[in-house]
């Protein structure tokens, strides 16, 4: 018996069978604390709506001050969020930093010397 036949225009079959594990990348701290402020960022524009509709007289006791408050709280829960692992964001965001620091030109393609 033969496995699954992909129709044109079909999405491919996936498979469910465990990736090997990749080697392991040193991956400078710089990079990682940047992708992780990115997935921060993020979250915290997602979490922000969330608290947007509710009214002031719970957390704080109300007014403007927790009006002011609130984003900064927001941003702390994003932050936490990150640190804790996140989403997946700021792995993905690392592994295209690394992959595009790959391509980067070096002085030799630069000058032309490989032309």
């Amino acid at each position: 018996m033969t496995g699954p036949i992909a129709l044109p225009g079909a999405p491919l079959p996936i498979s469910t069978a465990p990736r090997p594990p990749q080697p392991p990348q040193q991956v400078p701290p710089e990079l990682r604390r940047a992708a992780e402020e990115f997935e921060a960022v993020f979250i915290s524009e997602m979490l922000a709506p969330m608290f947007e509709g509710l009214d002031t007289d719970g957390l704080g006791g109300g007014g403007m001050g927790e009006q002011i408050f609130r984003p900064m709280l927001v941003e702390r829960y994003a932050e936490a969020i990150a640190r804790a692992g996140g989403v997946g964001i700021a792995d993905a965001v690392v592994r295209e930093m690394l992959r595009m620091q790959g391509d980067v030109v070096t002085p030799e393609t630069a000058n032309g010397a490989d032309r």
